[in-house]
């Protein structure tokens, strides 16, 4: 596989210029211009932080992209998925309060907020996964797969269950409803918690299966007709129903990469990581650790493998900080993201998008002043 460039500006900035101008100045040099916005949809795909968490990236870098894609004629639109786990942005609407919240509004940004999957997570395409190994159909989004251009705005930091966490996961995991969440997170067909369930009868109207029955006002859920689909999880109201099993960090991963290739194969598509207050831990906690390495810069490319693996090497090769939780671990490894999450593997993830042909690992970085 050929090697990719990805290009990259540090975080230091001279009186009269700021980041924002940096990064502006980053993607024009990587190529951004090249792609054709006129007329056409921009999907760019951020993550907009669960309210308590105080890393995710700054609204104030969507709005450069957005300006940027206004004037070369496009319409983008920041968007995200609903989650699957109970939290402030499990529906649309508990989503846009917390986008809201944290400063992504169309005022601030100067575009519109979609969110991916609809009102219960639920409004999703089936889309092939050319080379999928382990999906043969994802389930995206259907806001996501109607735009014309995918741009994902990324913050790089490590991950408790794919060891990190950078523009594959923010388009693949991010991408996926919650039915597709479920899939990349478990094997197994979904379980009732009789003490939440209300017995209201919702999800047994979007079972297609006939899966679905009640007995003494509580939901049971026959296995041998449930074909794992996850609509009863985007449709309780009362977060009742759940997976029952759970992959593992490496299934996880390789999953998420073919949703990945899902979503961005057959559009124009360009990737950023900002690879500051790199977190050990993702944004969808309500809360966030020390920063484990100081602040890297800004890197940015078309091949959203090379550019997560130069966040790898970089991260890598930067000190830790001593009061961060890698100054709590054996210093037995070179590899920060390892020593954090021990146990977990980052590799697999890199290999499985070079295997399916998602990307390349190998890369050459471009270093930009864009003062």
């Amino acid at each position: 596989m050929a090697v990719s460039k990805i290009f990259f500006t540090n975080t230091r900035c001279r009186v009269g210029t700021s980041l924002l101008h940096k990064m502006d100045k980053l993607v024009r040099q990587a190529g951004i211009e090249r792609i054709d916005f006129n007329r056409k949809y921009v999907a760019i795909k951020v993550h907009f932080g669960e309210p308590g968490n105080l890393s995710f990236v700054r609204p104030n870098y969507a709005k450069t992209l957005v300006d940027l894609v206004k004037s070369l004629g496009g319409k983008p639109f920041l968007t995200d998925c609903n989650t699957l786990y109970v939290g402030r942005r499990n529906n649309a609407l508990a989503h846009l309060d917390a986008a809201y919240e944290n400063g992504f509004s169309p005022f601030s940004t100067g575009c519109h907020v979609l969110v991916g999957d609809g009102l219960k997570g639920t409004d999703d395409l089936e889309v092939p996964v050319n080379g999928g190994m382990l999906i043969k159909n994802a389930k995206i989004g259907r806001a996501v797969m109607d735009a014309d251009v995918l741009i994902s705005l990324n913050h790089f930091k490590g991950h408790e269950m794919t060891g990190f966490g950078g523009a594959i996961k923010n388009v693949g995991m991010g991408c996926g409803s919650r039915a597709g969440k479920m899939e990349m997170h478990s094997d197994a067909e979904p379980q009732v918690s009789e003490k939440r369930c209300a017995g209201c009868r919702t999800c047994v109207k979007y079972c297609a299966q006939g899966a679905i029955s009640f007995k003494e006002n509580k939901a049971v859920i026959d296995q041998k007709l449930c074909v794992g689909c996850g609509r009863c999880i985007g449709v309780c109201n009362f977060h009742a129903i759940a997976p029952k099993l759970y992959n593992n960090g490496e299934t996880v991963s390789r999953k998420m990469v073919e949703y990945a290739k899902a979503v961005v194969d057959g559009r124009p598509g360009f990737h950023i990581n900002i690879v500051t207050q790199v977190s050990p831990c993702c944004d969808c906690h309500g809360e966030n650790d020390a920063a484990v390495v100081p602040d890297i810069g800004i890197f940015a490319g078309f091949d959203m493998v090379a550019l997560d693996k130069a966040c790898i090497d970089a991260v890598n090769a930067a000190p830790a900080i001593s009061s961060s939780v890698l100054g709590d671990k054996d210093a037995h490894s070179r590899d920060h993201f390892c020593r954090i999450h021990p146990g977990v593997d980052w590799r697999p993830q890199i290999a499985h998008a070079e295997a399916i042909g998602l990307g390349s690992g190998e890369y050459e970085l471009v270093s930009l002043d864009c003062a």
